[in-house]
């Protein structure tokens, strides 16, 4: 399945296990890459050093490359990237920020940079600063999400029709099928999150895991568009979000009901009630909690069976 993904980031197959903040540790990386895809350690839930082990575990459970997804709007980002550097990992996906900030700094280094996206404008961006890939990320996706509601279906062709550098597609994919789907409408690989959160290797709680295995459509809803637009699963905590959202609340309410370590208390600590539990429209098909291995083969098992499928058609 060689193409322009495969053959920047020296894989198998042209998917990227997402770098999801309390979900993609070492394991969850190293089983990623082990399995012929891209595995990614989710840096924004780190501090530097805890990073570095990770790297350092990582490096020695996997001989197959792997990155770091960096988001640029975490404090210590100086350190991160030094740790990068020093640990001499190849490929770095920034989010969150301005892609010239790092961009150059980073491949002066010979790092090949990723840049995630939510709309042409800022893939047209991050092209300009240099960037080797874009992901662009629809609406449908988990986690920090794009203002503008813009979906997956649409935003790939329309930012392929702008950028000549490769482009992943994320948000809403969890399935060969989707995959394929996503590919047809001009991506060259797919990064995938929410479906890896539910597999053994992840690092969210349990709770959080069997949760998303539970969910259903209309479960989630993207909210808090004042401070960072984050995809939630609605419950206790979501629903206060909301009452709050009655009396029109200024941005310092939203951050002090938002308060510190949320996201933490929910994805991986399982507090189901009171935490903050990232996940995307695409939890409606996932249905079970099983090795990265086994996600990554029942994807390209279901690639082709449904390309196969459609040649046919054709």
């Amino acid at each position: 399945m060689a193409n322009r993904i495969t053959d920047l980031f020296n894989i198998k197959y042209p998917i990227i296990q997402a770098g999801m903040v309390w979900n993609s540790g070492w394991r969850l990386a190293s089983a990623a890459s082990n399995s012929g895809i891209l595995g990614l350690i989710g840096a924004g839930s780190m501090y530097p050093e805890v990073l570095r082990e990770h790297i350092q575990k990582c490096k020695k459970a996997t001989k197959n490359p792997f990155g770091v997804n960096v988001p640029m709007l975490y404090p210590n980002i100086q350190e991160i990237m030094d740790i990068i550097v020093e640990e001499d990992v190849k490929i770095v996906f920034t989010s969150a920020g301005n892609p010239k900030t790092w961009t150059s700094w980073l491949k002066e280094r010979g790092i090949t940079v990723v840049h995630v996206v939510s709309s042409v404008k800022f893939a047209l961006k991050a092209q300009a600063a240099g960037v080797d890939a874009v992901v662009a990320e629809g609406f449908e996706a988990g986690g920090h999400n794009g203002r503008d509601e813009t979906t997956t279906l649409t935003l790939i062709p329309m930012v392929k029709e702008q950028i000549h550098i490769p482009l992943i597609a994320a948000g809403g994919i969890a399935s060969g099928r989707g995959m394929l789907a996503a590919m047809v409408l001009g991506a060259d690989g797919v990064q995938i999150g929410s479906r890896f959160v539910a597999s053994e290797e992840s690092s969210a709680h349990e709770a959080f895991k069997k949760l998303v295995v539970e969910s259903k459509e209309g479960d989630t809803q993207l909210t808090l568009k004042e401070l960072a637009p984050v995809r939630l699963i609605k419950n206790k905590f979501y629903n206060d979000v909301q009452e709050l959202y009655k009396k029109s609340p200024t941005v310092e309410e939203l951050n002090a009901l938002l308060g510190r370590a949320r996201a933490k208390k929910g994805m991986f600590e399982g507090d189901l009630i009171e935490g903050e539990l990232e996940i995307g429209q695409i939890a409606g098909l996932i249905h079970d909690i099983k090795p990265v291995k086994h996600i990554v083969d029942d994807i390209i098992t279901e690639f082709e069976k449904v390309k196969q499928s459609m040649d046919s058609f054709m």
